[in-house]
């Protein structure tokens, strides 16, 4: 019989677990694409001024500050899912996401309300980055608490099916609106389609993640009265050293995710002087190839384990990235897709063995807590960052293929950290984070003796 907390659930909830799960994502990922590729109208809409270098750094100054909020958001969100549960969690996370992002759709321009406009939209890029820090490690482990044991990595690859594919719809939104608008048209009004497609897809969200039922293994530690009273301070007693493994693993996992989301475009353009059309072209038909390829490295996963994944992960990155910055800066477009199916291989195969392991090695008391902090700090720093510190590079060392450099060195960091973990794929989610038996309960109870 499996423990208690850990049953399995029926296939029909899960489909809905997973839709739950993913919708929320899908809707955070959409957001933050469509500000990338709307950039240049929404600097002439917001931060009008007489030099266009200018008014772009501000709006990407913008676009930076949500990164800023997302470990907070982590932290709060965090606490209060193990504190309240996760359902009720990510049905506020949601609202609150898909309610700034629509309001972003209806501002009022900086020709209509002058400064308003621009600090408008800095707060409201605030909340959506405050909500985004609770979003992703909730929605892997609310998927993780249901899903089968010997088949957690496949269930939860689609979380980053999700978010592949919110990056792809973005992108293809964007083109259909440039494609049969007049620039007037677009400027008055086509740019805030995007945004207000946020609504209807976050209500939906919001209906999936209410109708359901708490997960199982919250469930179970409220029925025993274990649910942890402060979780930060728990998770910092005794996941610190967890939190540095799996941290310096998911950094590469965020390096690499957004090299290959947002980056490599640019550098498609810069380098390879691949017209922006074109560039849109392949970058669309590498998203689509890495969310059907999810589901494959979900399987092989839950296969050959977590560690395994791991070794295999660093390693293909560490021989794939050169060739990849090679071929995207080759100028021509089958060199080029090469080029970009590489890196997503690579994207593809760290962020879903990410999704189970935010929930096998921390214990279920504060999981939300620990992954959340793991997941947004390890993707302020490597994540967000990653496009400027790729142009900081290329513009220092004076060679394009610098970032791939940068690349290397963090995946032999990652496998450094990632192999430091346990094998964790076999385990009960009751068993993950602590000891089993009566030293989990020892060790809990000397916890809370110290607060």
């Amino acid at each position: 019989m499996p423990a208690h907390g850990t049953q399995e659930v029926d296939t029909r909830t899960l489909r809905r677990v997973i839709a739950a799960a993913s919708i929320g994502n899908f809707v955070e990922w959409f957001d933050f694409a469509a500000y990338g590729f709307l950039a240049t109208i929404l600097t002439r809409e917001f931060f009008p001024s007489g030099d266009p270098t200018v008014g772009l750094l501000k709006t990407f100054a913008v676009f930076a500050v949500a990164f800023a909020f997302r470990p907070l958001g982590g932290l709060f969100f965090g606490v209060v899912g193990d504190r309240i549960g996760r359902k009720r969690t990510l049905a506020f996370t949601i609202l609150l996401m898909a309610g700034s992002t629509t309001l972003i759709g209806l501002l009022p321009t900086y020709a209509s309300i002058g400064y308003w406009a621009p600090l408008l939209l800095t707060v409201i890029r605030c909340v959506q980055g405050f909500s985004a820090g609770g979003e992703y490690a909730g929605a892997c482990a609310y998927v993780m608490e249901h899903a089968p044991r010997r088949r957690r990595a496949f269930f939860g690859s689609f979380v980053p099916v999700s978010t592949f594919s919110s990056f792809a719809c973005a992108a293809v939104v964007a083109y259909l609106l440039e494609a049969s608008l007049s620039s007037q048209a677009m400027i008055d009004w086509g740019w805030r389609v995007p945004f207000l497609i946020a609504a209807p897809v976050g209500l939906i969200g919001v209906y999936l993640r209410v109708s359901l039922n708490e997960t199982p293994a919250f469930q179970a530690l409220e029925g025993k009265h274990e649910v942890a009273h402060a979780p930060l301070l728990e998770t910092l007693h005794s996941q610190s050293a967890n939190i540095l493994k799996l941290g310096a693993f998911v950094s590469v996992t965020a390096l690499s995710f957004y090299t290959f989301t947002t980056y490599f475009a640019t550098y498609l353009q810069v380098a390879g002087h691949l017209s922006r059309g074109t560039s849109l072209l392949v970058t669309v038909l590498a998203l689509v190839f890495a969310a059907a390829l999810c589901p494959l490295a979900g399987l092989f996963s839950d296969l050959v384990g977590r560690r395994a994944t791991i070794a295999t992960t660093c390693i293909f990155i560490i021989l794939s990235v050169y060739p990849a910055f090679s071929l995207g800066g080759s100028g021509a477009l089958t060199p080029s897709l090469t080029g970009v199916a590489l890196l997503a291989i690579g994207a593809v195969l760290s962020g879903v063995v990410t999704a189970p392991l935010m929930s096998e090695v921390f214990a279920t008391r504060t999981r939300y807590t620990a992954s959340a902090i793991t997941y947004n700090l390890a993707y302020t720093l490597f994540g967000g960052t990653a496009p400027l510190v790729a142009t900081w590079l290329i513009a220092t060392t004076g060679t394009t293929l610098s970032p791939a450099y940068y690349l290397i060195a963090m995946s032999i960091v990652a496998m450094i950290g990632g192999l430091a973990l346990p094998e964790t794929s076999r385990i009960s989610l009751a068993e993950a984070g602590a000891p089993t038996g009566s030293g989990a309960s020892s060790a809990r109870r000397s916890f809370e003796r110290t607060i």
